[in-house]
This record gives C-alpha cells, sequence and structure tokens, in this order.
C-alpha cells in the first residue's frame, strides 16, 4: 500500500455477496427456459449491457424480456428474479471501508443497472439500517449513470478525471480479470480479489 492514496472497489463480489445462479434458478421457477443463454457474468447480450449503461429502461427491459417469459408472470415477479443473485453485505467489509476512510480517498465503481443499485441500497438499509452505499465511499460510479461499464477505459478515466487522482496513486480491487487488466493498463495498480480470498484478507496485516 506504500504510496497509495486512492482506493477504487468493485461492488459485487468484492463487498456485496453475490450468486448468479440464484438468478438463473429464479428466472428457471418462473419457466424461462433459456435464461443461462440471455444472461451470464461473463457473457451479457445487448439488453444486458444497455441496461448496465442507462440505455434501457427499468419498462423496457422487463419489456424486452417478455417474449422469454410466461404470460402470467408479473412484473415484480420479473424483478425479484434479476435480483435474486443480490446478498448481503457482512458486517465486517463495511466495518473496514470506515477505517479505510480515514486513511484513503475511497471510490465505488460498479457494473449494476438502475433495479439492482436499489435493492442494494435496500438492502444495506434493511440489514444495516444504513440507506445507501453512498455513506462509505467520497464519490460512488455506476455504470448506467455514467454510460460506461468495466472494462471499457472511459470508465475509470473519469474517476480519475474528475478527482484529479494519479494513476500510480490509485488501486483498484475487483475480482474479475479483464476488468482488472484494464484498469493495469492505465497505469493503476490492481489487485484481482479471487475466491476464497475476500478483501478482509487484502488488509490483514
Amino acid at each position: 500500500m506504500q504510496g497509495i492514496k486512492n482506493i477504487i472497489f468493485d461492488l459485487g463480489g468484492v463487498l456485496l455477496n453475490i450468486n448468479y445462479q440464484l438468478t438463473n434458478k429464479a428466472f428457471t421457477d418462473l419457466g424461462v427456459k433459456n435464461f443461462t443463454e440471455l444472461y451470464s457474468q461473463f457473457h451479457a447480450n445487448a439488453l444486458f449491457e444497455n441496461l448496465e449503461t442507462g440505455r434501457v429502461s427499468d419498462e423496457d427491459f422487463v419489456a424486452q424480456l417478455r417474449p422469454h417469459i410466461p404470460g402470467h408472470v408479473t412484473d415484480q415477479q420479473v424483478l425479484d428474479a434479476w435480483n435474486a443473485m443480490l446478498l448481503d453485505f457482512p458486517l465486517a467489509r463495511l466495518q473496514l471501508l470506515q477505517q479505510l476512510r480515514l486513511h484513503y480517498n475511497l471510490y465505488l465503481l460498479s457494473n449494476t443497472n438502475a433495479i439492482h443499485l436499489r435493492e442494494v441500497n435496500k438492502i444495506l438499509e434493511q440489514s444495516r439500517g444504513i440507506p445507501s452505499l453512498a455513506a462509505f465511499f467520497d464519490k460512488s460510479y455506476y455504470s448506467h449513470l455514467i454510460g460506461f461499464r468495466k472494462p471499457e477505459k472511459e470508465a475509470y478515466q473519469v474517476i480519475l478525471d474528475e478527482n484529479n487522482l494519479r494513476p500510480e496513486e490509485t488501486l483498484f480491487i475487483d475480482d474479475t480479470l479483464p476488468n482488472v487488466d484494464a484498469a493495469s493498463h492505465l497505469g493503476i495498480q490492481v489487485i484481482h480479489l479471487q475466491a476464497p480470498k475476500t478483501v478482509l484478507d487484502i488488509f490483514r496485516k
């Protein structure tokens, strides 16, 4: 951590526990035959990419999924299935952020969408009494709001530029290798977090 002044965190798989298979199962349980073809962690079709970059509204997202979903399924059931992958925030990870913020500038960079962000903040408020992730960061950057998603270089560059950060003084932590590689090419210091390690292991003395 020598020379590091800024830390950029990924959200899912780093701070928030997620399980993509739960969303696959939820859609399968609703009668969707080929959800794994429509969406997977590493191969998103244009609909999911557009949702994550703010080019598709929540309503249009559900409408475009409709041809693949049985008619009796409600919009809320679709949203609940989409959110099923989002699990919990371990308390120790939130405490770590609070401690790190005393010594570093903290930023969040997440490939996400408006539906998930609402649910993530709901999970945080219901489980920890904290209304928003904004409480832990100097600034949060979400792909659907900035119009870029990792590993597009613009997603990282907007954080560096807006906050006048020097790449060599900035650490980026993510659990997806292409995202880490892209940040590294910009001169950012990187850590590829791989299970079973957690973000707590990085900062253990």
